[in-house]
């Protein structure tokens, strides 16, 4: 029997060698040890390779594993095959914790990093020094006090033998003594044989934003203002030192003379002014388009710089890449005949920087010492090599389940609708060019223009996604199944944004909003210097809902669904897409994102935690409420709220994540559920309970897979059934009716493949007859989403578009196997009792103040009678 093999192509510089990590996909059974896979090249030669586990199949073998290696241009395909590792000789990286701290030795280069006191950052090689000892990075406040890095903690990762990866924690403390201004992350990422660095260094305000009456502002007293954030890598020698670079990609490397400023003020694109870029005085602090660049006395401008740039010769150079430059304007690199510095929020800048409470920052480059400092060396760091599988194997593995590689799909209207993301004149990069969205806190987010189409002035409406409908997984999965890089860029490109600045980074405000993901820009609203959290203060300048008659019952009603104000909730949480990217690519951070967003619905649903907790301990409901605080059924933050616990449990295995997934189950649908009291054909105000029917059947398919067949399973099973036939006897295509719509649009259309997907679902659970139903359902609700989507000219507005990245592609695999079919429950419940209404702790509360607030008015306690008060209007 052939041994299991993936071949795995390379895209990256036309010369050189650098390292490449990516993570590939195993069937289940097929790969019972990371440590057993072995790499060759396109030539059959042995290739050095690390692997760890990232996700196992509940059998114990590697569902995910992630691959790192040295990458040579011209020797790909590499082919991974499981079986015993080969013995290849070369340089390892060592990653040792000794003497309070940690050592990192690569072959080539070593560093000292300790565990807690002021950050130094001195590689050697030997014992030769590479920088002048005690070069730190360096961050200024607007109000010009110098700050310097104090670490607290240090902590190995990755501890090779190819990659190594070191963890530092700490704060930026200021020099003078005081409270810390911010914290700060640095994950340095160490590679056999080189002396390259790859950092990335997160920012952070950990202080939450005040958010005065629901409202999230810039200039709110919960930010800070920083002048300048900066690395300074200083050579050891004084004289006279060659600097050259290459200011973009495709641009010759150059020599140049110091002193050499290279500063991107702007994105550098047509709308470059755009109000997108507002600070806290409402005003567009940007100067030019582009950037500039000085060599000596020379000046020149460009539109968009992707620099590297090296500095001295032979043992004592350095060198700087860093991609994703213009994206993150502004930016600045500076070399003297003494230094060379990196500017991560640069102080040329025309304002300061303001980074709101909550909010991170995280940026990537790489940093080179000696031989390594050179500009063929970088390259692999300014383009950073990518490895990928087929499209076949991906859908194959199972790993990521119901998918079929786009060439096998025969769905072509469908796909058409998917690829207007990447293709065609109003694709995703097309849109953030009309609002400009770059800088670093705006790069990777979608333009939601599909909130613009009100918009009445000459420039457009600012309105941002932030991963509504989870485009973050969507992107994975187009990824997975076309192997086209545009797919994973943007997947990447929107994980990094959602993780740094659409979730709440603080633990210092309420528990419904401490961790939580803030919700896309208002609807029709201009994000003005709400920026990307949700409600701006010029709200409250709306006199109605855009689009509809200030006088008719729809505006009326419209008033009163959408609160001018509020904060991050269970409806918008989405965790399924940062999940993926940690397995594609091994980022920490997206994992420790999405297991927090799956601890913030346990957080929020916990009565200890609530000023009510002196009335009432029960949960606070604040985790399956959806549309209202009465409504707990299925919906929308419950169907959130459970898809996020079931992420949780799977990249932790904490217990804790399943029982409250189970409890919110039980606690938001029951198989004798009087399904018509619902009122689920209210559209307007119960569209989203397929977001929960949907959310139930991957609970199914997980208990499924663990082989958990139990009371739970029957349970939830039963359940799905019973609304899968109501759904089948009443559901018709939303637009059908159009008289009770709101806004009759083209999201409609795509929210109804939802349907679609439900009775697949469904289907897997039934049999006979009602099986040849649901698919039929099923099949029916494909074919009018996708056609009734197609006949809008408005198709490609982001919202649409999204949805079906999302949502669809089950349909090419259940085409192929309309017989897949679900385990039935190990033992035959048919009996589940009657349906509990549950009774959130705030009505709970107010029920007892209300008893208390009758006993004080009869003893006369004014006190008693004050606290009632303020427990009741919180």
């Amino acid at each position: 029997m052939e041994p299991i093999a993936v071949d795995l192509n390379v895209v990256c510089p036309p010369a050189g060698r650098g390292p490449v990590t990516t993570g590939i996909p195993f069937p289940k059974g097929a790969l019972p040890d990371a440590a057993k896979l072995q790499l060759r090249d396109a030539a059959g030669a042995a290739v050095r390779l690390q692997s760890r586990a990232t996700d196992f199949w509940p059998d114990g073998s590697v569902r995910w594993v992630l691959l790192d290696w040295i990458a040579e241009a011209g020797k790909a395909p590499y082919r991974a095959t499981v079986g015993e590792p080969l013995a290849v000789e070369g340089p390892a990286v060592a990653v040792e914790e000794r003497d309070g701290g940690i050592e990192v030795r690569t072959g080539t280069l070593s560093l000292d990093l300790h565990a807690e006191g002021v950050f130094t950052f001195a590689p050697r090689f030997g014992a030769a020094p590479a920088l002048v000892p005690g070069a730190v990075p360096f961050v200024a406040c607007g109000n010009g006090a110098s700050c310097v890095p104090f670490i607290r903690s240090a902590k190995a990762e990755t501890a090779g033998p190819l990659r190594g990866a070191v963890l530092l924690r700490g704060a930026a403390v200021p020099a003078q003594k005081g409270m810390p201004v911010a914290e700060f992350d640095a994950r340095l990422h160490f590679s056999a044989g080189s002396s390259v660095v790859r950092i990335e260094i997160t920012l952070r305000n950990p202080r939450r934003a005040q958010h005065p009456g629901g409202l999230w502002d810039l200039g709110d007293p919960g930010s800070i203002h920083l002048k300048d954030v900066s690395l300074r890598l200083e050579l050891l020698t004084g004289e006279k030192a060659l600097v050259r670079g290459s200011p973009e990609f495709g641009a010759p490397v150059e020599q140049f003379a110091a002193p050499f400023e290279l500063y991107q003020d702007s994105s550098g694109g047509e709308n470059w002014r755009s109000t997108n870029h507002i600070n806290r005085k409402h005003e567009v602090p940007v100067s030019f388009r582009g950037y500039r660049l000085k060599s000596g006395e020379q000046e020149r401008t460009g539109l968009r710089a992707t620099p590297l740039v090296t500095l001295g010769e032979g043992a004592s150079a350095v060198g700087i890449a860093v991609p994703q430059f213009w994206q993150n304007f502004p930016m600045a690199i500076e070399a003297t005949n003494e230094a060379l510095t990196l500017r991560l929020l640069p102080q040329q800048f025309g304002d300061v920087h303001e980074l709101q409470g909550g909010e991170q920052k995280t940026w990537t480059f790489a940093v080179a010492f000696g031989p390594d400092a050179t500009p063929e060396a970088l390259e692999w760091f300014r383009q950073p090599a990518r490895a990928f599988a087929s499209p076949e194997w991906y859908c194959a593995s199972g790993a990521v389940p119901y998918l079929t590689p786009k060439a096998a799909d025969p769905n072509a209207d469908y796909l058409k609708l998917v690829d207007s993301a990447i293709e065609g004149p109003d694709n995703f990069d097309a849109k953030r060019e009309k609002i400009d969205e770059y800088g670093w806190r705006h790069f990777g987010d979608i333009y939601g223009d599909h909130e613009a189409v009100y918009g009445t002035d000459a420039r457009p409406v600012v309105s941002h996604y932030n991963n509504q409908y989870d485009p973050v997984a969507g992107f994975a999965y187009q990824f997975l199944r076309s192997g086209r890089l545009d797919w994973l860029r943007h997947m990447e490109e929107l994980a990094q944004h959602v993780i740094d600045i659409d979730i709440y980074h603080t633990t210092q405000d309420k528990s419904a909003y401490s961790g939580g993901l803030f919700w896309h820009t208002y609807h029709y609203a201009d994000a003005d210097t709400g920026t990307h959290r949700s409600y701006p203060r010029a709200l409250l300048q709306m006199s109605h809902m855009p689009g509809l008659d200030p006088n008719s019952p729809q505006a009326r009603r419209s008033k009163g669904l959408y609160a001018r104000g509020g904060g991050p909730a269970d409806e918008h949480n989405y965790t399924t897409g940062l999940m993926l990217h940690y397995f594609l690519t091994g980022r920490a951070q997206s994992r420790e994102a999405a297991l927090g967003l799956a601890r913030w619905v346990i957080d929020m649903d916990d009565g200890r935690k609530t000023v009510f907790r002196f009335l009432s301990r029960a949960d606070t409901g604040l985790a399956s409420q959806s549309r209202d605080d009465g409504y707990h059924g299925p919906g929308r933050g419950s169907g959130n709220s459970l898809a996020a616990l079931i992420d949780g449990h799977r990249l932790s295995g904490d217990a804790a994540f399943l029982a409250k997934a189970e409890q919110l189950v039980r606690r938001c649908i029951h198989p004798n559920d009087n399904i018509a009291r619902r009122n689920l054909l209210d559209v307007e105000n119960r569209w989203f309970y397929t977001i929960f029917l949907y959310s139930l059947g991957k609970y199914l398919d997980y208990k499924a897979g663990r082989g958990e067949l139990d009371r739970m399973y029957a349970y939830a099973r039963a359940s799905l059934l019973h609304y899968a036939r109501w759904m089948a006897d009443h559901e018709v295509p939303t637009l059908s009716r159009p008289e009770i719509l709101e806004y009759p649009n083209e999201t409609w259309a795509a929210q109804d493949v939802r349907k679609s997907e439900v009775f697949k679902f469904a289907a897997k659970h039934a049999t006979g007859p009602e099986k040849a139903r649901f698919l039929e359902r099923s099949e029916f609700f494909f074919r009018d989403s996708v056609s009734r989507l197609t006949g809008f000219e408005s198709r490609t507005l982001a919202r649409p578009v999204v949805l079906l990245l999302t949502f669809g592609q089950m349909h090419a695999h259940f085409q192929k196997h309309p017989d897949e079919a679900a385990p039935p429950p190990k033992e035959d419940v048919r009996e589940f009792g009657a349906p509990e209404v549950f009774v959130p702790q705030k009505a709970i509360a107010k029920k007892r103040a209300k008893l208390l607030a009758v006993a004080g008015a009869a003893a006369g306690s004014v006190s008693v009678l004050a606290l009632v008060a303020w427990l009741v209007l919180r």
